[in-house]
């Protein structure tokens, strides 16, 4: 696809997005894409399902649950080694 390619607005607003876009994006009919200006440009893009959106919260609480076991250990160690913070 050449930038710059043409495509005519239906009278409903409708327009046809690209089949080469359309299978690089991921997009498929009946899917969501989310519609908004950005520097003064009109972009269209993938909406993000559910499953990804879940995906990436496992994925946070992971890292999460690692960095909590993480600093408990360093916590545990400055203990040993420095012990309890002075009263002041």
């Amino acid at each position: 696809m050449s930038k710059g390619e043409r495509r005519k607005v239906g009278e409903r607003g409708q327009v046809t997005i690209p089949k080469e876009l359309r299978e690089r994006f991921g997009i498929k009919g009946g899917d969501d894409v989310v519609i908004h200006e950005e520097a003064g440009k009109l972009v269209i893009e993938r909406s993000i399902t559910r499953e990804e959106l879940a995906a990436g919260y496992r994925q946070r609480a992971q890292r999460t649950r690692e960095l909590a076991n993480e600093l408990e250990g360093v916590s545990t160690e400055a203990d040993e080694n420095l012990g309890d913070a002075p009263e002041w």
